[in-house]
C-alpha cells in the first residue's frame, strides 16, 4: 500500500480537496484496488457503468449517489441517495452510477469484484453505518466479516470495554479505521493512541497489539496479493 506503516493518521485531513477539482489516488492496486477520492465543493464525477462493486466511506463531507443525468437535476431529493460523514453504501453494478457534493468530500473507494463473498446484511443502494452493522458483546470481542476472498478480507470488530487482541503479525498490509470510541495500538513496540475518525496502517509482518479504551469499534481491511 502506499502508505506509511507505524502511525496514526486521518485520510481526510491528509486527501483536503483542491478548489475547483476532484482528485483520485491509489492507494492499493491489484485484483481489489483501494482508492482515495476528494472532492470539491460543488464538484461531480459522471455516472459510469461499473461491472464490479464500489465500496465506498465517506470521511468527510457529503456525498450524492445518482443515475442519470436527468435524476441529478431534478429539484427534489426523492429517489436519490445521499451519504453524510462516516457513512458507507455498496453501489450497485450494471447500472449508472455518479457521485456529486455540495460541501465537499473525501472516501476511500473499494473494489469488490462480482465473486466476492458479501456479507448478506449488506445490501447494494442502501446507506450505513458500519458500526451499526454489529453489537457489542458482554465482555467478548464481536467479530464480522463484511467481504472476503483469496486476496482480500474486510472485517468489523466490536471490543467490550477492557478487552483487547494480544501481539500478533499481520498476515498482509492492513488499514485499521476507528469507527467509535478509542483505542491503543501497540506497533513494533511502540503505543499510539487512535480515536474515532483516525486510521492506521500496518505493513505485511507488522507485529501489533489491540487494546480498548472503553468501548470501541473498528474496521480492518486486510490485502493478501
Amino acid at each position: 500500500m502506499k502508505l506509511d506503516a507505524g502511525k496514526v493518521f486521518s485520510i481526510a485531513k491528509e486527501n483536503c480537496p483542491l478548489r475547483g477539482c476532484t482528485v483520485s489516488k491509489e492507494i492499493e492496486g491489484g485484483s481489489n484496488p483501494i482508492i482515495v477520492f476528494s472532492l470539491d465543493k460543488n464538484t461531480d464525477i459522471s455516472p459510469e457503468i461499473f461491472s464490479e462493486h464500489k465500496f465506498l466511506l465517506l470521511h468527510e463531507g457529503d456525498l450524492e449517489i445518482y443515475g442519470r443525468e436527468e435524476e441529478k437535476k431534478r429539484e427534489d431529493l426523492k429517489g436519490r441517495t445521499v451519504l453524510s460523514s462516516g457513512e458507507s453504501i455498496l453501489c450497485r453494478i450494471d447500472e449508472p452510477v455518479g457521485m456529486c457534493t455540495k460541501l465537499g468530500a473525501v472516501y476511500t473507494e473499494i473494489n469488490l469484484r462480482r465473486e466476492d463473498i458479501m456479507n448478506e446484511v449488506i445490501k447494494a443502494g442502501e446507506v450505513f453505518q458500519l458500526k451499526d452493522l454489529l453489537p457489542y458483546g458482554d465482555g467478548k470481542i464481536v467479530n464480522m466479516d463484511v467481504a472476503h476472498n483469496e486476496k482480500m478480507k474486510f472485517v468489523l470488530m466490536a471490543f467490550d470495554e477492557g478487552t483487547g487482541l494480544s501481539e500478533h503479525a499481520a498476515p498482509g498490509e492492513a488499514i485499521f479505521f476507528a469507527l467509535e470510541g478509542e483505542a491503543i495500538i501497540n506497533y513494533e513496540g511502540t503505543d499510539h493512541t487512535i480515536h474515532a475518525g483516525e486510521q492506521f496502517h500496518f505493513a505485511k509482518g507488522g507485529r501489533h497489539s489491540v487494546k480498548a479504551l472503553g468501548k470501541f469499534k473498528m474496521a480492518l481491511l486486510i490485502t493478501l496479493e
